[in-house]
């Protein structure tokens, strides 16, 4: 609301939508009674830290997980879910049924042993936790890639195929799946390592237990270290935030109690990009751009293990910039959506698939994009997997490794990074080395492309000093796509990349992609949310009751209301204000008020109408 004086009070023009990056520090009370360690956050800040809420039974298990499946094999019914626990937690039949069929591998897998794997559905309603606000809250400070997913749940498996002769099929077959909205691949994983053996030898109470276990855990809050009992064993974990410096893994700190720890885990949710890229890795450039520019494309392995893991390493290859079309780790002909991704009566929509059924390769056959990854465990052939290939060589999916595309990459191949590589692998370097120098690769390659949108895009921002306490906050000027390729002649990615190639023609595609479209949006929401932030300390500085004094109490009252309704939104939204700013304000709002007449008073003071 724009704000005036009393004799012409504006409405708003845009209102700011959800919070992002630039806020509150990380660093807040205590959410917990769980021992936990505080990291410290980042710039900015509100003026107070969100209470911590009264958590109901179950409520910190929600924080982390959905609900728990167990998912066994019927000679009737085929996949069936036998066990949901917490037994109050809720999924449709539509969602029982998608987890089901993706709690299990292909039978042409082969899977003999244990296997672990994950994968991504749509949520199938909308439900809202008693915790939303909070989460919400907690969830700000999160990188764009470890947000909770609002619409999909991820499902982390981990599945049991034995001989058993007690059996009419001969095998036991069992998936124990986490269902969750954290992308935390790397710690789920680790979880379901600790429970799913335990589980398959104890069965229900096992489960129970752990559980139990899960719901006196802190909630997940970034910049935390956590400490996270489970069934005897203790994870010790860190939650990355926005503000840590991208490459950089801020590794848990010893301290006295680490001789109660089991586990620390490094990361939670990185997966080896070396290991995922090593059969294919002469064309991770060519990979780099197609998920950039949000192309269709479909990864064949030959288990789910190998499949999701491929998916999730492009995906997390642009990092920090975030995908922001679908991805499907483990993709199957039962998904509900496999008519909507395999129809030839239109282009194959922005999505990335990882398959591991035969008969994928000619059901998709038509698209773009196919990356063919061979067993992650033989990688003697890889040095000869040198050129693109044709799509019409893929007839099956026991096809060479590779990547089958037209794509003509924008620009010039990186000979350094794959003669590094190559160097590396001659000498037995360690696979986590080379995963290290693989994720900075991308992650330089991406900061420069992104850096010169960004200088770009922070020229939009209007000057500080246009903005009036009285007056609505000056608009975000337009994005204009030759403006900012004009500007790329001497601020463009030059600057901090050797390569060459027609970045310009990169640049063009990209701002076409669901990928910016996602990250423009953020952008503006954050400079918006800036401006109001601004805004309201520029109105902390006004003299409020001096101001009011030319004015009737129907002017002064209706300023007021404007006040209040502006501290409001700044608080629900989380506005990143300078520290003091809204309870300044609040004081000033309270000052008026004690100035108008008693009944006026108590109409103000009166809690607004849901």
């Amino acid at each position: 609301m724009a704000l005036q004086g009393p004799e012409e009070l504006v409405e708003q023009v845009e209102e700011p939508e959800d919070l992002t990056d630039e806020q509150d520090d990380a660093g807040s009370s205590s959410i917990s009674p769980a021992e936990e360690i505080t990291l410290p956050g980042g710039p900015g800040g509100g003026d107070d830290e969100p209470e911590e809420p009264v958590f109901l039974p179950w409520d910190r298990f929600s924080a982390w997980v959905h609900c728990i499946c167990v998912v066994g094999f019927d000679l009737e019914l085929g996949q069936a879910v036998e066990v949901i626990y917490p037994h109050h937690s809720k999924l449709s039949e539509k969602e029982k049924t998608s987890i089901c069929y993706l709690s299990f591998p292909d039978s042409n897998s082969g899977c003999l042993g244990d296997t672990q794997f994950c994968f991504r559905f749509r949520q199938g309603s909308n439900r809202k936790s008693s915790l939303g606000c909070f989460l919400e809250t907690t969830d700000r400070d999160a990188p764009v890639c470890l947000k909770r997913d609002q619409g999909h749940y991820y499902g982390y498996v981990y599945f049991r195929q034995v001989r058993d002769k007690t059996l009419k099929r001969g095998y036991f077959q069992k998936s124990l799946v986490l269902i969750s909205r954290l992308p935390y691949v790397t710690f789920f994983h680790c979880l379901l390592k600790i429970m799913a053996p335990e589980y398959f030898e104890k069965l229900e109470p096992c489960l129970e237990a752990a559980c139990n276990d899960i719901d006196r855990w802190p909630t997940p809050h970034p910049g935390r270290v956590l400490t996270l009992p489970i069934m005897g064993i203790v994870i010790k974990i860190r939650t990355p935030t926005c503000y840590d410096k991208p490459g950089t893994s801020q590794l848990v700190q010893s301290s006295q109690t680490d001789s109660l720890v089991s586990i620390v885990l490094p990361t939670i949710h990185e997966v080896d990009l070396f290991r995922c890229f090593c059969p294919v890795f002469f064309h991770i450039q060519m990979l780099w751009e197609l998920v950039l520019l949000g192309e269709a494309l479909v990864v064949m392995a030959p288990s789910p293990a190998e499949s999701s893991d491929t998916v999730l390493a492009l995906v997390s290859c642009i990092s920090p910039l975030r995908y922001c079309s679908d991805f499907r780790p483990y993709f199957t002909i039962h998904d509900s959506e496999f008519k909507e991704y395999t129809t030839r009566t239109q282009a194959p929509p922005s999505v990335i698939l990882g398959v591991t059924n035969p008969f994928f390769a000619k059901t998709l056959q038509h698209w773009p994009h196919i990356m063919r990854n061979g067993d992650m465990a033989q990688m003697g052939e890889i040095t000869k997997q040198m050129k693109v290939k044709k799509l019409k060589n893929l007839k099956t999916l026991d096809s060479k490794p590779g990547v089958y595309t037209a794509y003509k990459p924008f620009l010039n191949k990186d000979e350094d990074i794959i003669k590094q590589l190559q160097k590396g692998m001659q000498q037995k370097r360690p696979s986590a080395a080379q995963n290290a120098i693989l994720r900075r690769y991308f992650l330089e390659l991406t900061q420069s492309f992104i850096i010169p949108l960004e200088r770009y895009v922070a020229s939009l921002m209007p000057l500080q000093k246009s903005i009036c306490p009285w007056k609505s906050p000056p608009q975000i000027r337009a994005f204009r796509q030759e403006d900012f390729i004009k500007s790329l002649e001497k601020a463009g990615p030059q600057l901090t990349s050797r390569l060459k190639g027609d970045w310009i023609g990169l640049y063009r595609q990209f701002l076409k992609s669901p990928n910016f479209d996602g990250w423009f949006r953020n952008r503006r929401r954050e400079m918006t949310q800036k401006l109001e932030a601004l805004h309201l300390e520029a109105l902390c500085e006004e003299d409020l009751q001096q101001r009011v004094q030319i004015h009737t109490e129907v002017e002064t009252v209706d300023l007021v209301l404007k006040l209040k309704d502006k501290l409001s939104q700044a608080e629900r939204e989380q506005l990143p204000v300078q520290p003091g700013t809204l309870a300044k304000l609040q004081a000033h709002i309270e000052a008026v008020i004690q100035a108008l007449p008693e009944d006026l008073q108590g109409i103000l003071h009166k809690p607004p109408t849901p």
